[in-house]
């Protein structure tokens, strides 16, 4: 199936790239499982792929580093905006083969119905990357070439280039599938069907998969998933309808500051707890001189030598409550270096982490799992979603991430609520959703700043300098 000439090969490697996006019109139709059974086949005809995820996500990016070997970058038109979306997607494909992004959502499903903004339709035109449509064909015959038709031409401008039918019930549902959308729209490939295979699920829970961190996904799964990718869909074909561009692209996306910033060291929490972290802000932390070194809140006991600051994620530390508190001498290690006045930057999960503890709400004698205790408050797990939704913050006033007035953009998620924080603990956010006033979050005790927001660096760089540039002071 895949009919790519050697020379053509050898010849993307270092000269050409290719980029194609993975979509689907709603959640739930096997955009991530389509999108790892596409990279795993490409990484195993010798490919470099370069995987993206739009959105705020972190799970999904998760799976795909493990897939294709390398980091997977977020790529969010809202937060970030156009110039730093082309800028880090020409960055990080410099020596790839292929770029993969897989979307989220629906195609067009944004921050708003009036427009794009946030959508994975935007970063299909930042990126200049053909649009390959996932469709969940469960129940659905001829109707299909209606679904996609609507797609293709809701607007004009988006190459929509191949449509993939997934959950698909037998050769005859994908031959009436194949007929009703080539006799429709003949610009748009019908790259394969996908039969429907319950040993290709993945696990989730509350926030969505279960993490790769704890579904490491064994050889079997991979293998199945690579050869049901192989004969199912048309690879060749992809390869073909991928927009085709010159790497020279890349090198200019790639701007380097003048000259060699002095290294500070950071200590990163990244474990099974502790995994939800844009790429791109550690990049932009080691751009503005630090050096990441990465501990277990679950398995160390102390934080790691040397550091002058300390970022602490979003992850699932709920999950992990018991093991957390059992590890006492990491809490205190991590409370002594705030009560020292070492910077320290929380989000969500870390945010959680740094309250007296976590119980769950779900279970009327659940006890209390004692956790850093920085922050004078409890943490209650519930059975629904507290909040989701992007977040605008502005600081009120001067902080280890800038000067007052500092706006930038991010992403709440979470399944938990806290007790009212006391009055004399200081707010250094106002928090906006869509332009509406949300009031005062963001919490500070001496140079620790907590929130449930997860912000991107990428909207707003100067957080990430300022807040080397206070590590180093707090160093010197």
């Amino acid at each position: 199936m895949w009919n790519i000439p050697h020379f053509l090969i050898f010849s993307f490697t270092g000269f050409i790239m290719k980029s194609i996006i993975i979509a689907a019109p709603y959640s739930g139709s096997g955009k991530t499982t389509v999108t790892l059974g596409i990279m795993e086949c490409l990484r195993r005809r010798g490919l470099k792929v370069a995987p993206f995820k739009v959105g705020p996500d972190f799970i999904d990016p998760g799976y795909h580093r493990l897939v294709a070997g390398r980091p997977s970058i977020n790529l969010d038109g809202w937060m970030c905006g156009a110039e730093f979306v082309r800028e880090t997607f020409a960055r990080h494909v410099q020596d790839a083969d292929i770029a993969v992004i897989e979307g989220v959502m629906g195609l067009f499903d944004g921050i708003s119905g009036a427009g794009d903004e946030g959508s994975t339709a935007q970063i299909a035109r930042l990126t200049g990357s053909p649009v390959i449509l996932v469709l969940d064909t469960k129940s659905m015959a001829r109707s299909a070439a209606a679904m996609v038709k609507g797609f293709a031409e809701f607007d004009p401008e988006l190459n929509l280039a191949g449509v993939i039918f997934n959950n698909v019930a037998s050769d005859n549902h994908g031959r009436i599938l194949r007929e009703a959308v080539e006799g429709s729209l003949p610009t748009v490939k019908v790259l394969g069907c996908i039969p429907r295979d319950e040993m290709l699920h993945i696990p989730s829970r509350h926030l969505g998969l279960l993490t790769a961190d704890e579904n490491s996904l064994a050889p079997e799964f991979l293998d199945r998933l690579a050869e049901t990718i192989r004969t199912s869909v048309d690879m060749g074909m992809l390869w073909s309808v991928a927009t085709q561009r010159w790497s020279l692209e890349a090198a200019n996306g790639n701007r380097k500051g003048p000259g060699k910033p002095e290294v500070v060291r950071i200590a990163l929490a990244r474990d099974a707890a502790f995994s939800f972290v844009y790429e791109d802000n550690l990049r932009l932390l080691r751009e503005a001189g630090a050096e990441i070194v990465e501990f277990s809140p679950l398995l160390d006991e102390r934080l790691p030598d040397d550091v002058c600051g300390i970022y602490l994620p979003g992850g699932y530390p709920e999950v992990f409550a018991d093991t957390l508190a059992a590890n006492g001498a990491m809490r205190d290690a991590v409370r002594a270096a705030i009560e020292a006045g070492m910077p320290a930057y929380a989000e969500c999960g870390g945010f959680i982490y740094l309250t007296r503890g976590v119980v769950d709400a779900k279970c009327e004698a659940a006890s209390l799992h004692e956790l850093v205790g920085v922050f004078p408050i409890t943490t209650r797990m519930l059975p629904r979603r507290k909040a989701l939704g992007y977040r605008e913050i502005e600081t009120v006033a001067d902080s280890i991430i800038g000067p007052q007035g500092s706006v930038a953009r991010g992403h709440e998620f979470h399944y938990s609520e806290m007790g009212a924080m006391p009055d004399s603990v200081e707010r250094l956010y106002r928090v906006r959703k869509n332009g509406v006033d949300l009031g005062a979050e963001g919490f500070r005790h001496k140079n620790c700043i907590a929130s449930y927001i997860h912000l991107h660096f990428g909207s707003c760089p100067d957080l990430a300098r300022t807040f080397v540039e206070n590590c180093k002071k707090y160093k010197n």
